[in-house]
């Protein structure tokens, strides 16, 4: 079998035994493991740390797992594997119509979930557009050859400008918190520096013709991120 591509993962049981062995189980496949005891820590972690795939027990001490996926939802589309002793197949369909991705039930082997993950890490990349256009309202965003037209007329940006508009585009409608923004265009060591992230979003407003104080395209989710128009 080939070796996993690692990955971040984020777990939110409250259980520390089950967060133990998820943990050396996805240490031991290579993947960069984050952890989280309950439901607003589990939210929190993945506005911080941008995970490639979240494990979601549903019986945690402070909120639902169903209400923890909804809050996901409002901002990432980052795949969810729900891990839970809830077995019907009504709680399998409601959590798979409310955005999750997979569905293991407790007890489980833990061949049968890295299985299941590792089908949504295959997802996750095959989702990703390659040679995608976008268009949203005027503007034309071509993953191709890099380049932004406005109204037909080209837009000349760095290559960093052009990633971040294309991590913004690529998910109009959806907030990219300051952490997504930083490690997928700058890379991990630089999440503590939002003065980057601030002065690209000034440049690349100034670029495109959007006025910061009334928008169009990039608005401003004060202290948490920007979210790109929809559509």
């Amino acid at each position: 079998m080939t070796a996993p591509i690692p990955a971040r993962i984020l777990i939110i049981d409250d259980e520390a035994p089950i967060r133990r062995f998820l943990r050396v189980a996805l240490e031991a496949q290579g993947h960069h493991v984050t952890e989280a005891a309950s439901g607003r820590a589990g939210i929190e972690a993945c506005a911080l740390t941008t995970p490639e795939a979240v494990i979601l027990d549903l019986g945690l001490p402070d909120m639902d797992g169903r209400d923890v996926l909804a809050r996901l939802r409002d901002w990432t589309q980052v795949p969810v594997l729900v891990l839970s002793v809830r077995a019907s197949e009504g709680d399998k369909v409601a959590l798979l119509d409310a955005g999750a991705q997979d569905y293991v039930t407790k007890p489980f082997g833990i061949g049968e979930l890295l299985a299941r993950l590792r089908g949504l890490l295959r997802d996750r990349t095959a989702a990703m557009p390659q040679g995608a256009a976008l268009h949203v309202a005027d503007l034309t965003i071509d993953a191709a050859t890099r380049s932004v037209l406005k109204a037909g007329r080209a837009v000349h940006l760095t290559r960093k400008e052009f990633d971040l508009l294309w991590l913004l585009a690529s998910n109009a409608g959806r907030l990219v918190t300051q952490g997504m923004a930083l490690e997928q265009v700058w890379g991990p060591a630089h999440l503590e520096d939002s003065q980057y992230l601030r002065v690209f979003i000034r440049q690349l407003r100034a670029k495109i013709g959007d006025d910061a104080g009334n928008p169009h395209y990039i608005f401003t989710e004060a202290g948490v991120g920007y979210r790109f128009a929809a559509g």
